[in-house]
């Protein structure tokens, strides 16, 4: 493996790669795999320069958004590690979306290339204006790419699409510096090395999918398992057959494996399994634990801060914190009047700083703004810190609903419902659910004299977005509502949940 100090040197991830890679200790291991096709770190290597060249010979400018909707493959892994290596930004789609939210994905990110593979060829027909399109067997090229000049640690080097409590996901822009030093400190913290084996069942549209399961390991010589998407009934097999030394979920996948009969042969090979992106109880903490054999660690980060800030150590977790801030990373909390602080047992906002802060989101430069200020990411979360500097997250500012680890605008579901012209009026809040963690619910006053069933309040939905989006409960109400300065009353309508 490349040594973390070495790698610590390099300004850019595309430049760390490509010095381990084809480095003696780790051309010759595996690197990726998904059962049937094993690619090592000599091959990956080659495989993904000639991608790179093929983006190069395209005459695509550094920074420039690649779109990549491909089904879930090795090969879709290959286009996003090639079009980082190229110096470009890739923008990998999430399957599923309608055709108008595609649509509008596509021209938020002003991209003019999109890759896409046999299964998705079909997109390629709704593309709009002056985008090219490139099918994946014809990227590849075994010219020599025209670009020699080194990459800037400030070119754009992902962009991650992500909901906040209102309006449209935005496009969260992350450079080459970013994603590297996000790597750095996830290998130091986890104690990644070439001796990791990690079972890859995450989305690879999403931060963990790409920063922390394959991006991160990738630099130190793990083997990175990919997988189908994740069923737990499937886990006992994947396990079994493949003997990762690392899992990682959401607390929803490791609530649906408790009832899986997995055995202790197949998990022996575990030293620990990783959670994020939404809360988790203790109750399940320690079920999940009991039923694994390892620990479970805990950590927390946002796609605006490139993926994790915050992680609980291997062999020194605590149950009920996300853990201790990561090397090259600042994390303070703000109280009412601005003071930034992380003394023990203060109450707060959680911010972020360091280099792994986005540049903005794409074309939405008052939203940047209200996220970026002063150098620090408000994330809308409040925690605290304990006296040994571990995080314990304690509140939500935003009305931000995560359904399953995934995070969902009440807005964009609100304007989805008001597009049927039988609703005068949507309010939509997170309510309990017992495996999802949250579902949206979904308050709505018709207009007078229509009407509309829930499957068709629903179908509103789907029509627009995609199924995750869809509310698990809707409610018709005459009217909403307000709290003495005229706003809809979100916490009404929560109350009203909890005691119906």
């Amino acid at each position: 493996m490349i040594p973390i100090e070495t790698a610590s040197r390099f300004d850019t991830l595309a430049q760390a790669w490509a010095t381990a890679w084809r480095s003696d200790a780790m051309k010759s291991l595996p690197a990726l795999t998904d059962g049937t096709k094993t690619l090592s770190y000599g091959a990956l290597d080659l495989v993904t320069t000639q991608l790179a060249d093929g983006f190069c010979t395209r005459g695509i400018a550094r920074g420039s958004a690649v779109a990549v909707t491909m089904d879930r493959s090795l090969d879709a892994l290959l286009v996003v590690l090639a079009a980082v290596r190229a110096g470009l930004c890739p923008c990998v789609f999430e399957p599923g979306l309608a055709t108008a939210e595609l649509a509008a994905r596509l021209s938020t990110i002003d991209a003019r290339w999109v890759v896409h593979d046999a299964v998705q060829a079909s997109f390629a027909l709704q593309t709009e204006g002056e985008v090219t399109t490139i099918p994946f067997e014809t990227l590849a090229t075994i010219e020599r790419g025209t670009r020699e000049d080194a990459i800037d640690p400030a070119t754009r080097a992902l962009l991650l699409f992500t909901s906040g409590s209102t309006g449209r996901p935005k496009a969260v822009q992350l450079t080459q510096c970013a994603l590297l030093k996000n790597a750095l400190g996830v290998i130091e913290h986890s104690r990644l090395s070439s001796s990791d084996r990690l079972l890859h069942t995450m989305p690879i549209y999403h931060t963990n999918g790409l920063n922390n399961q394959l991006f991160a390991p990738l630099l130190v010589g793990a083997t990175v398992v990919l997988a189908a998407r994740f069923r737990a009934s499937e886990m006992l097999g994947l396990l079994a057959r493949h003997r990762p030394t690392i899992i990682t979920g959401v607390p929803t996948m490791y609530s649906r494996m408790l009832d899986e009969p997995f055995d202790k042969e197949s998990l022996a090979g575990l030293r620990m399994a990783r959670c994020g992106s939404a809360p988790i109880t203790t109750e399940l903490h320690t079920r999940v634990e009991a039923l694994l054999g390892c620990e479970l660690v805990v950590s927390y980060g946002l796609s605006e801060a490139t993926c994790t800030s915050v992680m609980n150590p291997p062999g020194a977790r605590r149950i009920g914190s996300v853990g201790t801030v990561l090397r090259g990373q600042c994390v303070r909390l703000r109280d009412a009047d601005g003071r930034m602080t992380d003394e023990a047992g203060h109450e707060g906002e959680i911010c972020i700083a360091g280099p792994t802060l986005m540049i903005g989101y794409l074309g939405a430069q008052e939203e940047s703004a209200l996220a970026l200020r002063d150098g620090w990411l408000r994330t809308g979360d409040v925690g605290r810190f304990d006296v040994d500097g571990y995080l314990y997250i304690t509140g939500r500012i935003k009305d931000v609903i995560i359904r399953g680890g995934e995070n969902l605008s009440p807005a964009q579901i609100e304007s989805a419902m008001m597009a049927d012209r039988r609703v005068a009026a949507c309010c939509v809040v997170g309510q309990k659910h017992r495996d999802l963690g949250e579902v949206p619910a979904a308050f709505v006053v018709l207009k007078p004299g229509a009407q509309m069933s829930e499957d068709e309040a629903r179908d509103a939905v789907v029509q627009r977005l995609s199924r995750i989006y869809v509310p698990g409960r809707v409610i018709f109400v005459g009217s909403l509502p307000e709290n003495t300065v005229g706003k809809i009353d979100r916490k009404a309508l929560s109350a009203f949940l909890g005691a119906s």
